[in-house]
């Protein structure tokens, strides 16, 4: 099955002037009527139809994702001195305007002062990877507890960690490095920002720019880190080369384990955005573990720019789609999926779909300025992907019916980020990241 179908058209310029929601939304009905005629807005949506599809995950990959995994992340954070878990909220409002019967928003875009899902993933990875450098020069097994140790933090200040970026990923490891006494040298494209940038440069990291994308920033971050001895810290993985990012996927369960223990029940459907794919494995294939036949619908909701993991599915097999002009969802501007994170979606992914960066833009300013009754969250370009996934196909009827998603079903959402370059959030929404979180926090309380 395969549908098309029309979403919103955008213009950041117009955003400053749409301060109120009746006129956001009127604005997007317009544009709409105005060019569907024109295919703008067009994005796609395919049920998985591969052979693994509904085949349990391999058992490595189930015990990298399982409950027992799930507790070694919860006890690695038991040491980080900043940890809390990220807020869940309830939006009533929109899940009666789209005919769902709740959607809950994980929202890490309070997570571990880094405003990311990200923030558990690269630093875990490093953190473990340190543990098991000490093991070896110690000859015994090292706890985390032991992090601070002389002999441990000797070792660790020997070691050089390496990644390649969009901005986050880059963040959480130049953090884990600063914790726990490494290096780090972070590889980021042309295409991340300044701010950005700087923000992974305040602890402390090597900052190298690569010309090119997301995609020519990792080949040369391999490159560098294999002539220098240097750790290479990726969130997507290669033939060869799965162990490492298998751990900054193991980190992110930490956030299915805290909603599933927030919501009253498990959800029935889960939009989960993707890059190469590693955060939507690990929550999907997390879901799969723990409730087997019960466990959620997922969609997988990618930029349609760089929709690698969709075109993957169509191919039947990991592809590498062609660069083309840059998405304004870039944390997500991935050109070829993880190998681990592809072979894990292709077993627990129901269905795949894109939407433009229009939708994404609009979902910021829907959550920025949220129906009645419903929190205010601060979500940056990438952050409320999944959820403008459930808004683009909530009107289409042949796609619930594909997905049987109804008035009772309930939906499950991350926002995974916040606003990690204020400047392009004020950019596109027109208002400061800190007055949303105030209005934020005022409504919680």
């Amino acid at each position: 099955m395969e549908q098309r179908y029309v979403a919103s058209l955008w213009h950041p310029q117009t955003i400053q002037t749409c301060t109120k929601r009746g006129l956001l939304e009127r604005f997007c009905r317009l544009l709409r009527n105005k060019f569907a005629h024109l295919g703008w807005g067009r994005h796609l949506f395919i049920l998985n139809a591969l052979a693994e599809h509904r085949q349990p995950l391999l058992p490595a990959d189930a015990t990298l994702l399982g409950a027992a995994a799930a507790d070694d992340v919860a006890r690695f954070l038991r040491h980080r001195p900043n940890h809390v878990p990220t807020p869940l909220h309830l939006l009533p409002a929109l899940a009666a305007e789209l005919g769902v019967g709740s959607i809950a928003v994980k929202d890490e875009g309070h997570r571990l002062g880094l405003g990311s899902f990200k923030a558990l993933g690269g630093s875990y990875a490093v953190i473990c990877l340190v543990l098991e450098a000490a093991a070896r020069h110690l000859g015994r097994r090292v706890d985390v507890g032991e992090l601070h140790d002389p002999a441990v933090r000797s070792i660790a200040s020997r070691i050089t960690v390496a990644c390649a970026t969009d901005g986050n990923h880059g963040r959480s490891v130049a953090q884990g490095a600063q914790f726990v006494g490494a290096q780090s040298v972070i590889f980021v494209h042309e295409g991340v920002s300044e701010e950005r940038a700087a923000a992974i440069a305040r602890f402390g990291a090597r900052i190298i720019r690569v010309d090119g994308n997301y995609d020519d920033s990792v080949a040369e971050a391999a490159r560098v880190a294999a002539d220098t001895g240097w750790l290479t810290v990726s969130d997507t993985s290669w033939p060869g080369y799965e162990h490492i990012p298998g751990l900054v996927m193991q980190g992110y369960v930490a956030l299915v384990r805290e909603a599933l223990r927030d919501l009253p029940e498990p959800p029935t459907h889960v939009f989960l955005q993707a890059g190469v794919g590693g955060f939507a494995a690990a929550v999907a294939g997390h879901l799969a573990v723990l409730l087997g036949d019960n466990r959620p619908t997922v969609t997988i909701v990618e930029p349609l720019r760089a929709a690698c993991v969709l075109q993957s599915a169509r191919a039947r097999q990991p592809v590498r789609v062609k660069a083309g002009p840059p998405t304004v969802m870039a944390m997500l501007e991935c050109y070829e999926p993880s190998l681990v994170a592809w072979r894990i979606l292709s077993r627990v992914a129901d269905a795949f779909m894109t939407i433009d960066d229009a939708d994404a833009i609009a979902m910021m300013n829907r959550l920025a300025r949220p129906s009645a009754g419903d929190p205010a969250i601060v979500s940056g370009e990438s952050g409320g992907v999944g959820l403008a996934g459930l808004v683009s196909i909530a009107g289409d009827a042949s796609v619930r019916d594909a997905l049987r998603l109804d008035g009772r079903s309930r939906v499950l959402v991350v926002n995974t980020e916040g606003a990690t370059d204020p400047v392009q959030y004020r950019h596109f929404v027109g208002l400061d990241p800190a007055a949303v979180a105030g209005q934020e926090m005022t409504r919680s309380n």
